[in-house]
């Protein structure tokens, strides 16, 4: 993706987090960036395709922290350790409320988004799970599909604002006990152990702001 977009759809995100999707157009857009209509225009045509693209964006910069990565040899505890600390830098301040602007003015944009998200993930997940149970770290009795299904609907269940409402729970909070429960769920006693040895290595709440 064009870097000048990239650096456009940067600075669309903070206002989308801070105003809400639906509140911010276009004028206010260009506006911010100090464009007039015609430039931004060469980079997209209306405001569905500035969130298409915006969301293409967050689904490129997640998949990164697994391209950047060597995963080869290391523990699949260590694994999520790592893409878990990425995660929080990258998606600390990740709205509910936002995700439901979204769910409901772009039905279609945000949908086909989530499918390719939960394709990918579903992917990683399975692929770790394998790794962590031929390394004798996670429970040997796991339905790697299943575990892989039930992880992806926790992680969609975060941005859910009747659950968890913003002003409640933070993101940070939510994903530091979602991956807390979910790891102890699926380690056996060696992984466990590895696990608490490992986590004071990732501190969710640092990335706060």
């Amino acid at each position: 993706m064009d870097k000048s977009l990239v650096d456009i759809l940067e600075r669309v995100r903070e206002l989308f987090f801070k105003y809400g999707v639906r509140s911010v157009s276009i004028e206010d857009i260009c506006r911010d960036l100090g464009f007039s209509k015609k430039k931004l225009y060469q980079h997209v045509a209306s405001k569905n395709e500035l969130v298409t693209k915006l969301l293409e964006l967050e689904r490129q910069n997640f998949e990164i922290i697994f391209d950047r990565n060597n995963f080869d040899g290391i523990n699949a505890i260590d694994i999520l350790l790592t893409v878990s600390r990425e995660i929080g830098e990258r998606f600390w301040d990740i709205s509910p409320s936002m995700t439901f602007d979204l769910k409901k003015y772009y039905p279609d944009v945000y949908h086909k988004h989530i499918e390719e998200r939960i394709e990918f993930i579903s992917q990683k997940i399975q692929i770790n799970i394998q790794k962590g149970i031929s390394q004798g770290m996670y429970r040997d009795d796991l339905s790697i599909e299943l575990v892989a299904r039930l992880y992806i609907r926790r992680l969609i269940d975060l941005h859910n604002p009747e659950f968890f409402p913003a002003e409640k729970f933070s993101f940070l909070t939510l994903f530091d006990t979602m991956f807390d429960n979910f790891i102890r769920g699926i380690s056996n006693e060696k992984g466990i152990a590895h696990y608490e040895k490992q986590m004071c290595n990732v501190n969710f709440k640092k990335f706060s702001k």
